[in-house]
């Protein structure tokens, strides 16, 4: 199993302090931080306080080495989506069934629907069924690492045409994407 401590607890933005200080009873930034790395083994009652202080189900802690974890990719901004340095785990919000890798956009600043602290949680598609896509947001891989996100608006061969969500904004066309992740759950913290 997979101890998933630090991603939520970093989803959240918050120190090993601040998780520390929220447990009940409070315990020590260095007992987390035991925990995380598991330098210290998690019993279930371990568990259980974790989960309560940071606000999840106690499973929601781990996850089977098999699993694979969907990833936040890159941020949406002012200037479109930014590539992340080192990509890292998303926190999902809950089940989401289907076919097809997750991959998440993390929104940064506000862009046409989209607020600060959204993620965006999307599903792979094979290039050649697209065509499921048409009319809805996804983010595109272009070379250079780098990623394009906008409605799908057209697809011709190769070739696919992205209007992005800001006002005035240009079409982009992408060829021969290796995927096209599709928009498929909106995750906003209240």
């Amino acid at each position: 199993m997979i101890n998933r401590i630090r991603a939520i607890r970093k989803d959240k933005g918050w120190t090993l302090a601040e998780l520390a200080a929220a447990c009940n009873p409070p315990t020590t930034a260095q007992t987390i931080g035991r925990l995380e790395t598991g330098t210290r083994n998690i019993s279930l009652v371990w568990m259980e306080r974790i989960a309560r202080a940071l606000g999840v189900d106690p499973e929601t802690l781990v996850r089977s080495e098999g699993s694979v974890a969907p990833m936040i990719v890159a941020e949406l901004g002012p200037r479109g989506p930014e590539a992340l340095a080192q990509p890292r785990e998303a926190v999902q919000a809950g089940t989401l069934g289907g076919e097809g890798p997750l991959t998440v956009l993390a929104v940064h600043a506000a862009v046409g629907p989209y607020l600060p602290g959204d993620q965006i949680w999307l599903r792979q598609l094979a290039p050649e069924d697209a065509s499921r896509a048409i009319n809805r947001d996804v983010l595109v891989p272009r070379k250079g690492g780098r990623f394009a996100f906008g409605r799908l608006i057209d697809r011709q061969g190769g070739l696919v045409g992205l209007l992005p969500p800001g006002a005035g904004e240009k079409q982009e066309v992408v060829n021969d994407p290796p995927w096209i992740a599709v928009a498929e759950t909106l995750v906003r913290k209240l």
